[in-house]
């Protein structure tokens, strides 16, 4: 099951970047996971409730914003009608995945201390 590597990875990504502003916690983590990416959102969800435990990722609330697949012609642009083979209607050639199959960190909210000034 490589959604443990997902999170494994994601958890590293997230620490090093809450470190570096400074943060007490992490509050938050959006992901934005493409239907394509071969990563299945419910496992994902219990990976991370397994692996951010500790460290400051622990209580962090996951969420997770799917992005459906978009497939168009390289050559004109055509989209496929929905359902329909993925093969260009108007010049045959074969569809590409234009988006859909991505994993991205799209958003944090850290908590960080009150300065003193």
């Amino acid at each position: 099951m490589h959604e443990y590597s997902v999170v494994s990875a994601l958890i590293d990504e997230v620490e090093k970047r809450a470190k570096g502003a400074g943060a007490l916690r992490v509050a938050l983590i959006t992901v934005k996971l493409g239907a394509q990416s071969g990563v299945d959102p419910r496992l994902l969800a219990t990976a991370f409730e397994t692996f951010s435990d500790r460290g400051l990722c622990a209580g962090a609330e996951l969420v997770l914003e799917e992005v459906p697949a978009r497939w168009a012609c390289p050559r004109c642009g055509e989209a496929p009608a929905p359902g329909g083979p993925l093969r260009c209607a108007r010049c045959e050639r074969p569809l590409e995945l234009k988006e859909g199959d991505e994993i991205l960190l799209a958003h944090l909210e850290l908590e960080v201390p009150d300065h003193v000034y």
